[in-house]
């Protein structure tokens, strides 16, 4: 999966409506440049890319009254919106995404109803443990005894561990969503934090 088409298509889905730069500076407030692939050129190239393939609306912009270039600004289609939550369900359905595309996600949970957020959480989780499972049972060996395999133990210790330490996180987040915590999708007005223009304090 492209965490860089997650993460811009959400960004634009947060501002309803947004140029490049704008884009560039919510996904560095976020910190998406240090945990991804989110860097300007990249950027740039993914909202010109999403527009060709119908996912974004282009529109060019008058030129700003400080005598800037004219800008272009993007919007979600329906066939975007629908590619964004697609990639966003599989983000935290999945048991086998790449840390970043696991953290878009989760910075991008809110976005959808409760109840569904929670419902991938949990197939994440049997996903997880079916996983760790399936290591036991065919990459363990009989006796159970890892050290007949040496250093390469090591490996199947390192999956092991993984899968039941994501397990558990993932229940703990499954737990905090049933007790109410943040506001989801259609469950009134919430708090949205995006980059302030030049100039401009920080606005949300």
């Amino acid at each position: 999966m492209s965490t860089m088409r997650l993460l811009v298509l959400g960004a634009v889905r947060q501002r309803g409506r947004a140029h490049g730069y704008q884009v560039r500076a919510d996904l560095e407030l976020w910190g998406a440049h240090e945990w991804s692939t989110a860097k300007p050129g990249s950027i740039y190239h993914a909202l010109k890319q999403l527009a060709r393939q119908g996912l974004l609306l282009a529109h060019e912009t008058a030129p700003s009254t400080a005598g800037g270039p004219p800008r272009t600004e993007y919007e979600l289609t329906g066939a975007g919106e629908r590619e964004y939550l697609s990639l966003l369900r599989e983000a935290l359905r999945a048991h086998d995404q790449k840390t970043d595309v696991l953290t878009a996600g989760v910075g991008l949970i809110v976005d959808l109803p409760r109840q569904e957020a929670i419902a991938l959480l949990t197939e994440r989780v049997a996903a997880l443990d079916g996983w760790r499972e399936e290591v036991e049972r065919y990459w363990s060996p009989h006796s159970g005894d890892l050290t007949e395999f040496g250093h390469i133990g090591e490996v199947m210790r390192l999956w092991t561990h993984t899968a039941e330490s994501q397990a558990a996180w993932t229940r703990g987040l499954i737990e905090r969503l049933e007790k109410g915590a943040y506001v989801f999708a259609g469950e009134g007005e919430r708090q949205i934090t995006l980059a302030p223009e030049p100039g401009e304090g920080p606005h949300r």
